[in-house]
Order: C-alpha cells, then structure tokens, then sequence
C-alpha cells in the first residue's frame, strides 16, 4: 500500500478528491473524470499515480481500515479481553470512521480478493469457537455506517450498534 501523499502534490489532490466523491457518492456513481476534475488534473495522473478508479479507492481505504485497526487494538488493549474489550474496539471503530468522514467509503463492501481488515482485527478478539463473530460484527458495524452515510444521527447509529454489545452480559 502506498502511503498517503505529501499535501500539495497532484497525489495528495486526488486523495481528497476521491475521500470527498466516495463518501458523498459512493464508489460506484464516481467518474474517474469526476475525480480528476475535483483533483485538479487531467485524467491521465490519475492513472499514473493509482492505476485505476478502483486503485484509488483502494489507497484510500486501505488507509482508513489501517487507521481504525490499530484504533481498535488499543481500545481493546485498554478495555481488557472478552466481551468488554470486543465492544471497546467496535465503537472505538465506529467512532473514528465518523470522525475521519469516511462512513460510505466504509460502509461498501470489502473487495473481492482481498481479505476484510476489520473483521479480521474484530475477529482476533473473539474465543476460538466464534469463527464467523469478525465478520458478523464487521456487517453490523458497516451497517451502522451506512445509515450515518445516509443521515442517521451518528448517536443513534452508535446506540444501535452498542446494543449488540452490552456493557454488561
């Protein structure tokens, strides 16, 4: 994965540009034209830089699953094992994906091909026996993200996605 790039640059431009398109948009109602045009370039640094729409979007959210991964280690670090710690590291999640505005971006599902970060971070928190608990919380959490993209109130969305998670069982 390449590194998000230096502030300024054309790179950096069609970050932005595809963070903001993505996440008002979603993926697929995005032009690679659209993007450019946001960013500033011509289509053909686009195609430099990332290869693809799809290697755009990629770069784009492969740095906000890394992000919101190392966030939920810590949370569960902090939290401690079991129950307390899985339903730290979820909201922690959740919390920073609204933070960082990337709720849509998030929400769509994970490429084909490519093994989901999220549920595998969630999933390693999980007892042995729970071999599909990563996934099955990582669909709940990209639904709750979904509906903040689509204008629930993040508190709400939160509620609902802590619910499946009581403090106390």
């Amino acid at each position: 994965m390449d590194a998000i790039p230096l502030p300024g640059t054309a790179k950096r431009r069609l970050v932005d540009a595809a963070v903001h398109l993505f996440e008002t948009s979603g993926y697929d109602a995005v032009a690679v034209t659209e993007l450019a045009a946001k960013a500033g370039v011509t289509t053909g640094a686009l195609y430099h830089h990332f290869g693809s729409k799809l290697g755009l979007y990629l770069v784009v959210r492969q740095e906000m699953e890394t992000r919101l991964v190392e966030r939920t280690a810590g949370a569960a670090a902090a939290a401690g094992r079991g129950r307390a710690g899985v339903r730290a590291a979820l909201l922690v999640a959740f919390d920073a994906a609204v933070h960082f505005g990337v709720c849509r971006i998030l929400a769509e599902p994970v490429v084909a091909d490519r093994p989901d970060p999220v549920a595998a971070a969630l999933r390693s928190l999980l007892p042995q026996r729970h071999t599909a608990g990563g996934a099955v919380l990582a669909a709940a959490w990209r639904a709750a993200l979904l509906a903040v993209a689509d204008g629930t109130p993040a508190g709400t969305a939160r509620a609902s996605l802590a619910y499946l998670l009581p403090a106390k069982a």
